[in-house]
């Protein structure tokens, strides 16, 4: 049976949602083809009409984590006010509900330990959404006047990503809570953003 070009683009689509799941929950590395594709419903052979080899599907799996979460706050908060689409970026990113998603949320602090691991393919695909994040936080720092803001906007997305990384390792859930406001209180007062809140 041949399907049309937009069930492939669809179901394309499905499998990388899959994998995005899995490299959440096990790690790029422990990625398996055979049980990504049985999620997605399909058999394994149908793998290779849609992507060239597993470093080609684990740098396109890597790239469509950047397309949702952190970077879809950002993209819909972009028409805001700066301080208020900041404040409420940080809100976001520095929740327990963020820090509770094992299954979407911001790529970053799932793949910065596996990064250096990484085909070149894919690290450059990680490169390109961090630079992507950095840029979107960099424009709206710019537009409330923040000196340097790409300097700015690199430290604030390595406290952010930090933050909920080590608020993830705390097992005790108050100390957890405490890092993630923390965080927020400090990230707000260095950029200016404590009446927005």
């Amino acid at each position: 049976m041949r399907y049309d070009s937009e069930h492939k683009a669809r179901t394309r689509q499905k499998v990388l949602d899959e994998a995005a799941k899995a490299i959440r929950e096990d790690g790029p590395h422990r990625l398996a083809v055979a049980g990504v594709m049985a999620r997605a419903g399909l058999t394994h052979g149908g793998f290779y009409a849609h992507f060239a080899s597993k470093e080609a599907f684990v740098a396109e799996a890597i790239a469509h984590m950047f397309e949702g979460g952190p970077t879809a706050m950002l993209e819909k908060v972009k028409g805001a006010p700066p301080r208020d689409a900041l404040s409420d970026y940080i809100d976001f990113y520095l929740s327990a509900r963020h820090r509770d998603t094992r299954s979407g949320g911001c790529p970053l602090p799932y793949l910065a330990v596996d990064s250096p691991r990484l085909s070149e393919v894919s690290r450059a695909r990680y490169a390109r959404g961090v630079a992507h994040l950095t840029e979107i936080l960099a424009t709206h720092l710019a537009a409330l006047g923040r000196d340097h803001a790409e300097d700015e906007a690199s430290s604030t997305l390595a406290e952010l990503v930090g933050a909920v990384t080590l608020a993830r390792a705390e097992p005790d859930p108050t100390r957890s809570d405490a890092i993630l406001e923390r965080s927020r209180t400090h990230l707000k007062r260095r950029l200016g953003l404590e009446a927005a809140q």
